[in-house]
């Protein structure tokens, strides 16, 4: 499920994707690399959380931004 943001979400996302997630490494992801730099999907999203591991590992730390997210798609993820 991909949960939608507005401009202002997505710009703090972005910067809680480049602060405090450890698979974001110089705007790659470690998840997403098979021998090749791939970019953090999450730096280059501007409508939605797309990353399970920043939806479930990263964004539960920032209560509010989260709460504001997940009402706003009315999920009880």
């Amino acid at each position: 499920m991909v949960l939608k943001l507005t401009a202002k979400q997505s710009a703090k996302v972005r910067a809680l994707a480049r602060k405090k997630c450890c698979n974001c490494v110089g705007g790659n992801c470690l998840l997403l690399d098979n021998g090749e730099e791939t970019k953090c999907v999450q730096l280059i999203s501007r409508y939605g959380v797309y990353c399970n591991y920043f939806l479930n590992a990263v964004l539960p730390a920032e209560k509010e931004l989260y709460g504001d997210i997940l009402r706003q798609n009315k999920t009880g993820h």
